[in-house]
């Protein structure tokens, strides 16, 4: 276009001119695909939002959507000196920049090419805001809670991964592509106005106004059709996550035909969503391009013609036909690029929708995070006055109900009953001093393990007092033990690192005892090293795991020690000394197994019936033989 430009002269500067918006038309026509290609790859990674509260679900760019997304953004540039800062200073020095070489090219009839710039500002964003819902998700207990207790964050680590990631990057192309056009229009209008008054920059203003306006009423649907598509994507993801973590019991059933029918009904779902969805982006588009780029160009063809067809106009008595056309070309070409950076904002409004949804479902997930830290939780298929009783009880079982004591365990009147408010007993009472085992048994159902979790503070406290060791006085081995990523030595040790094993003056050598004891000597002998990293769930039988966290039991030797069936797999043998030597080292336990042969290792028995009832008692020769 510059060398075309030579040629214009006064005898063909309509046929030049002709010539030169074609091919700006052709050149915006290319760029407009381009950005439609770019959308449509993007709309696959949209909001998830699965409140069913209406207000909850509305994403949109209002007042509300300002006030979360300038929160968030404290967290990402949280200082007014900071990297984060110099980087947005940088990037909106190079834009100003490049808008100065425009219009100093356009005056100079020659082109600029746009500048080739990748800064890690994403990536620096993500880091601050991930590190931040990290320390709160991992803060005590609250990532059990946000699962188990609360229900209206679904898919926290999609939320803590991909909606970060997809936020921060929104947040930057935003700031991006909101930043040139309007340092453009600031720049053009100036330079317009005291080339051709202020009317036509005016007017132009009042398109962008007005088309904004318009387009945004359009786009509304957008924001329910995302959490929908969300919602479907996470449903698709949740059902093939099942058939990998549970499919040795599937394959022992034959249920592959059955679970390819769920998985086909739910990608079904999914799919004839997306085609709505991608329909409505398509015609979205279509008039988004209309609107925002070609209609605008022609607005801006009119504006500026105006000034140069008024003969009466003072610029036509002291000006040369060769200047005129000269001031006709280089005005035209920065109200087109005015036009340009109007369009480009209106064409934000799509970005600033999608990012709408993810700065709601962000600011959802901060203030269920604080919720929780605070000792609050919701779940929504309990009445909302149910609810409110629930956060206030929870509330009091985390700052007053329970308290910390080395001696014993004390239940006193206390309700157990699961955060859905089921009462499995109305009122527990009893105690458990240190060095007295307890064995605690019952048919399924009956709430021990619903005993267990209101004791390791997992579940809230719905009434009574509490009394109990601190957390770490208080350990818990599962029958299907937790096997971390990592050495075999953090298998013994988890959740220590090797810097805390030798704080606490632990050698190696004594990890092997441990290891001896519970008859795992041979593991370390087969694999040479204590450093050895394995895929240890694969690794190691059952019966193995088992006893590796017994091994992990009596390297951490804690005040009081909850068995929940977890020598299931082990011989009975091997059970006979892993309960000596608990008591031994002076560990109490509390068990929870339906074998005979533990009932010598306890002095108490807890008897649930799964009615409400219970018996706490003494075991003694005659409940030994009762039991055997």
């Amino acid at each position: 276009m510059a060398a075309l430009s030579k040629y214009v002269t006064a005898k063909n500067s309509s046929i030049a001119g002709g010539i030169l918006l074609v091919l700006y038309l052709l050149k915006q026509r290319r760029r407009t695909s381009k950005q439609d290609r770019s959308a449509r790859k993007g709309s696959s990674d949209l909001l998830l939002n699965t409140e069913k509260d209406g207000r909850k679900d509305r994403a949109a760019v209002d007042k509300v959507f300002f006030l979360r997304i300038l929160r968030i953004l404290g967290i990402m540039v949280p200082r007014v000196f900071c990297k984060e800062t110099g980087y947005l200073i940088l990037i909106a020095a190079m834009l100003v920049a490049r808008t100065y070489c425009d219009v100093w090219m356009i005056q100079n009839g020659t082109m600029i090419e746009s500048f080739l710039w990748d800064l890690d500002l994403k990536l620096r964003f993500r880091e601050r805001l991930t590190k931040n819902l990290y320390d709160q998700y991992l803060q005590g207990f609250t990532y059990y809670k946000m699962g188990n207790l609360d229900n209206r964050i679904a898919n926290a680590d999609q939320l803590l991964t991909q909606d970060v990631e997809k936020f921060c990057n929104s947040v930057v192309d935003l700031y991006s592509n909101l930043s040139k056009p309007l340092l453009d229009i600031g720049l053009y209008i100036f330079k317009l106005t005291s080339a051709i008054g202020a009317q036509g920059p005016a007017i132009m203003m009042a398109y962008l106004l007005i088309s904004g306006l318009f387009l945004t009423r359009l786009r509304r649907p957008i924001g329910k059709m995302t959490v929908t598509e969300q919602r479907y994507e996470g449903e698709y993801r949740y059902v093939n996550s099942r058939l990998i973590t549970n499919s040795e019991e599937i394959a022992f059933y034959n249920g592959n035909m059955r679970e390819k029918q769920t998985i086909y009904a739910t990608f079904k779902k999914l799919v004839d969503h997306l085609h709505n969805f991608i329909f409505f982006r398509f015609s979205m588009g279509f008039i988004d391009s209309i609107i925002a780029k070609y209609v605008a160009t022609v607005v801006g063809y009119l504006v500026v013609s105006r000034p140069f067809l008024n003969l009466a106009h003072p610029r036509h008595l002291h000006s040369t036909h060769s200047e005129l056309l000269e001031d006709y070309y280089q005005s035209g070409r920065m109200l087109l690029r005015m036009s340009q950076a109007l369009g480009r904002i209106v064409l934000a409004g799509r970005e600033m929708t999608r990012l709408s949804g993810f700065t709601a479902r962000i600011t959802e997930l901060m203030k269920v995070l604080k919720d929780l830290n605070t000792g609050r939780y919701e779940r929504t298929m309990v009445s909302h006055q149910e609810k409110v009783n629930t956060q206030c009880i929870s509330n009091r079982c985390a700052f007053d109900r329970v308290k910390a004591t080395p001696l014993f365990c004390r239940f006193d009147h206390t309700p157990l009953a699961t955060p859905n408010g089921d009462v499995l007993i109305r009122d527990l009472s009893f105690e458990v001093r240190s060095g007295t085992n307890v064995l605690v048994c019952g048919p399924n159902g009956c709430g021990k393990s619903s005993l267990f979790r209101v004791l390791g503070e997992l579940w809230p406290l719905f009434g009574g007092h509490l009394t109990k060791p601190e957390r770490g006085k208080l350990f818990y081995v599962p029958q299907r033990p937790y096997m971390t990523l990592g050495s075999l030595r953090d298998q013994v040790i988890y959740p220590d690192t090797l810097e805390e094993q030798r704080r606490k003056g632990i050698s190696d050598q004594v990890l092997k005892e441990y290891l001896d004891n519970v008859q795992l000597g041979h593991i370390l002998d087969r694999e040479g090293s204590w450093d050895t990293v394995q895929d240890w769930m694969d690794v190691l039988s059952g019966g193995e795991k088992q006893r590796m966290a017994m091994a992990r039991l009596f390297y951490h030797k804690p005040q009081f020690a909850i068995l929940d069936e977890c020598t299931s797999a082990v011989s009975v043998d091997v059970e006979d000394y892993i309960y000596s030597h608990c008591r031994t080292v002076g560990i109490t336990l509390f068990t929870v197994s339906h074998r005979k042969s533990l009932w010598k290792h306890h002095e108490y028995y807890l008897h649930m019936d799964g009615r409400g009832n219970y018996d706490f008692k003494p075991i003694t020769e005659e409940t030994v033989e009762f039991g055997s």
